[in-house]
Order: C-alpha cells, then sequence, then structure tokens
C-alpha cells in the first residue's frame, strides 16, 4: 500500500495561495531586472492572450501541479510491502573472541598448514555464523579493552565480514576477561529471559579489566546470561632454537579453572579445543543446544517514490521554461 512517511508536509500545499493573499507585495509584478534596451522583450514575454505568459492560465495550472508535485515528494510517498516474517529459533548469540596479543600463537594447523589461533577462529566461527539462520549473533571483540564490535542482529554476512577484518591487538595485548562478561550482560540484560547466550572464547587468563571474571558471571546469572567458554589453544608444541628442538606448552597461560567456574555459574558448559578438529566439534556442540522460542517478528519492505513526483515537477518545470521561451524564439526569427 502507499503510504507518506511525512504527512504533515501537505500542509504547504496552500502556502503560495496565502502568500498571494497576506503579503501585498507578492501581487507586484515588477521586474527584478532592469534593461532600458530590453524592455520590447520584457513586453513580449508578459503576453496574456496567448495564456502562457507571467500571468496566464496555462502557466499558472503548471505552476500550481509543480508546486503540488514538489510537495508530494517532500511528503516521501512510499511503498509499503506485505509483512514478511522473520524465522527465530529464540536465541540472542553474543560471541566474545579474545584478540590479545596471545591469540597471535601459530600453534593450530588448518588446510596442513600452521596458521594462528585467530585465523582458525575466523575460520570456524565463520562457519559457525552462517549456520545460525534465524538468530540473532552480535560480536564482542576484546583484549586489554572489550568492545561491541557488531550488535546483535540477524545480518550474519556483515558479522562475518567483520570479524575477518579483526586483528590481533586491535583492543590492547593483554587479557580483560571480566570486562568481556561485563559488557556482554549490559547488552544481554534486556532480551528475552530465556533466550540469552554468551559464548566467550579466549586463550588465556584474566590480566586486565576494572572487574573480575567471576565476578561479572555472577552478575551473568542473575540476570539469566548462560556462558559457554571455550579454551583455545595446543597443549604442545615443537620449538626449535640454539640448542635444538624441544616440546612446549603454548597454553599454560590458559585459565581452565577460571573459565569452567564462569560456565558453572551461569548454567553453561566449558570445552576445550587443541586444534581445528576439536573447535569445529565445540561449535557443532553448541549447534545442538536447545532452541527457545520467542515471539515470532515481521517486517515490512519500504520502497521509497519521491522521485516520481520530483521527477514530475522537473519536467513541468521544464515545459513552463519551453513555453515561455518560445514565443521569444520566435519573434526573434521574426526580427
Amino acid at each position: 500500500m502507499l503510504n507518506l512517511a511525512w504527512p504533515w508536509a501537505l500542509w504547504l500545499l496552500p502556502l503560495p495561495v496565502l502568500v498571494y493573499l497576506l503579503v501585498p507585495r507578492a501581487r507586484r509584478y515588477d521586474d527584478a531586472l532592469f534593461v532600458p534596451f530590453y524592455q520590447d522583450v520584457v513586453k513580449f514575454a508578459t503576453r496574456q492572450e496567448d495564456g502562457v505568459g507571467r500571468r496566464g492560465p496555462v502557466r499558472m495550472i503548471l505552476a500550481a501541479l509543480t508546486w503540488c508535485l514538489l510537495i508530494l515528494a517532500l511528503a516521501r510517498p512510499q511503498w509499503v510491502g506485505e509483512p514478511v516474517a522473520l524465522a527465530a529459533s529464540g536465541r540472542d548469540l553474543l560471541l566474545a573472541v579474545d584478540i590479545s596479543g596471545s591469540m597471535r600463537q601459530d600453534d593450530m594447523v588448518m588446510d596442513g598448514k600452521p596458521v594462528t589461533r585467530l585465523a582458525l577462529v575466523k575460520q570456524i566461527v565463520g562457519d559457525f555464523v552462517k549456520r545460525r539462520a534465524g538468530d540473532r549473533v552480535g560480536l564482542l571483540l576484546f583484549g586489554t579493552e572489550a568492545y561491541m564490535h557488531v550488535p546483535l542482529t540477524f545480518d550474519r554476512q556483515t558479522l562475518k565480514t567483520l570479524l575477518d577484518e579483526a586483528l590481533v591487538g586491535f583492543a590492547g595485548t593483554r587479557t580483560s576477561l571480566g570486562d568481556a562478561i561485563g559488557l556482554a550482560v549490559k547488552h544481554l540484560r534486556n532480551r528475552p529471559n530465556r533466550g540469552r547466550v554468551l559464548i566467550l572464547l579466549t586463550d588465556g587468563r584474566n590480566t586486565a579489566g576494572r572487574i573480575g571474571p567471576l565476578q561479572a558471571a555472577r552478575l551473568a546469572a542473575d540476570v539469566g546470561v548462560k556462558i559457554y567458554t571455550i579454551g583455545v589453544g595446543a597443549d604442545e608444541m615443537l620449538v626449535r632454537d640454539f640448542f635444538g628442538a624441544r616440546r612446549v606448552n603454548p597454553s599454560a597461560d590458559l585459565d581452565e579453572d577460571t573459565l569452567q567456574e564462569i560456565a558453572g555459574l551461569t548454567g553453561g558448559r566449558y570445552f576445550r579445543a587443541r586444534d581445528a578438529r576439536e573447535l569445529e566439534e565445540v561449535y557443532a556442540e553448541i549447534d545442538r543446544l536447545e532452541p527457545v522460542e520467542q515471539e515470532s517478528e515481521t517486517f515490512r519492505p519500504i520502497r521509497s517514490l519521491y522521485y516520481w513526483p520530483l521527477s514530475g515537477a522537473l519536467v513541468l518545470s521544464y515545459l513552463v521554461a519551453l513555453l515561455l521561451t518560445a514565443p521569444l524564439l520566435r519573434r526573434s526569427r521574426e526580427v
């Protein structure tokens, strides 16, 4: 159906008539430019016998139609389509991804090549996001600071694009688990009570922030936010140096006890991902979470139509100018 976004603009339709009636000077037709040797041209242009002069009926009708079309364009006509239902499983999934300095550790393997932890996370989480059709998904990035990169949205493609653009160190080199959870709680607390889920992925322990992770987890539990925590990083890695090859544990800083307690406090689960296969299995398990039904949402597609009356006004203006100049051109040929 047709709709006007700014219907109040229609009140401007009688404005020219009001100006003509209330402002005496508006009834005068003095020339703005006085050039003595153009008097014959001016007199000819203001002839009324042809009906298209300055006050001719044809010109007045065209001017009135032009004004009406301009006001109609200003009112922003729109075509509002039929309601379209948005499929919704009832979940609000907020993905919190660690981008601290340790996420550049290249102890993971993808397609037979060593890659950094963040590169693997981008691939696996990106595939996970693609599968979340019908869910609202948001992205929170954290390092020394935590910030909301993508608010909850149905636009999964944009979220995946912005995740791919994330770089290690954008939010600082340390890890603020507590601030990340606190910011997630702030954004999820106004969502439906039974559909708030935070998936927190990290490779370290809390080393920064203004709030402790367990304190933040208790706040999350109070408002009904369920947290699934994921510890990512290999258990051992072969390192070669001056003294030869030796095996080290690149995940020595991973605080699994705290991550388990965070999940336990909020009714979630803790997962450990040591390689690409295990990380895929983690998100596949999260995929199998029971959906929580919530009210379905609909939206109406809206298409702006203002350019039609605006184009009509421009055409009529051109026609008026053509009608006014045509007699002058004919007269110039006669002279």
